[in-house]
């Protein structure tokens, strides 16, 4: 039998609110219910189409991005089609952003953040002030901001060390997608979507996260050794204490 709720039941399941539903069924980003009498009655594929609105959310779309990717997803997409989608997307969803006091953050860092410390974690998008409290991106991006003040690179420098890193990051992941979705998601749906190959790339995307990350990671060690040995003036090599004849 199929697991039929109520609005109220699934808000309560979802923990999205009966008004939010109800405003996404207004914009047909949610089927609407089966109505039985004067109730509406809802089942797992509405559970399944919310869970994966808030992990899109939880991503940083807009609710116009949102629109815009869910208008290429039937609403009569199965649970198990909808989980495939989250699939795509929760093994890349960072940790809820995390609300730290003063104290706390200062305990963290190992030390006492004075404001120009707090002013240059803000600009480099590592946290951001939520009333007496700070909003920590995730506790990597702390280190990773807490790394770069500790050098004493101009901060104008590290701002765009940042930036650098983050724009090739994005075009990276923006080609690794298209590169997945051309090839192994292509012919799951030119197979007609079947179960046993859903589940196995379900199982893929559990193991890709780490795969790539050690990828990337290994890749940039020798790509930036490649390119500081590339960058050495012939001249700076002959001189090299390796490089020149020994001397009685």
């Amino acid at each position: 039998m199929v697991d039929e709720l109520t609005i109220a039941e699934l808000a309560a399941r979802t923990g999205i609110s009966v008004r939010t539903i109800r405003f996404y069924t207004g914009l047909g980003l949610i089927p609407p219910p089966v109505v039985r009498g004067r109730l509406g009655l809802y089942d797992q594929s509405h559970v399944a189409r919310l869970q994966l609105i808030r992990d899109l959310q939880e991503l940083g779309f807009t609710l116009a991005a949102i629109e815009g990717y869910l208008a290429r997803i039937p609403l009569d997409r199965s649970p198990e089609d909808l989980a495939l989608h989250r699939a795509l997307l929760t093994p890349w969803l960072p940790e809820d952003p995390e609300i730290v006091s003063r104290t706390e953050l200062d305990a963290r860092a190992g030390r006492v953040l004075d404001d120009d410390d707090l002013a240059r974690l803000v600009t480099l998008g590592v946290i951001r002030p939520d009333g007496g409290a700070w909003t920590l991106t995730s506790p990597e991006m702390l280190g990773y901001g807490l790394s770069l003040l500790g050098t004493e690179m101009d901060f104008a420098v590290q701002l765009a060390s940042k930036q650098i890193i983050e724009a090739h990051t994005r075009a990276l992941a923006t080609e690794l997608v298209a590169l997945f979705h051309n090839t192994v998601l292509r012919e799951y749906r030119e197979r007609g979507r079947p179960p046993e190959l859903r589940d196995r790339l379900i199982a893929l995307l559990e193991q890709l996260k780490p795969v790539t990350v050690d990828g990337v990671v290994t890749n940039f060690q020798l790509a930036v050794n490649r390119a500081i040995r590339e960058s050495v003036p012939a001249s700076a090599e002959a001189l090299s204490p390796r490089s020149g004849a020994s001397h009685d």
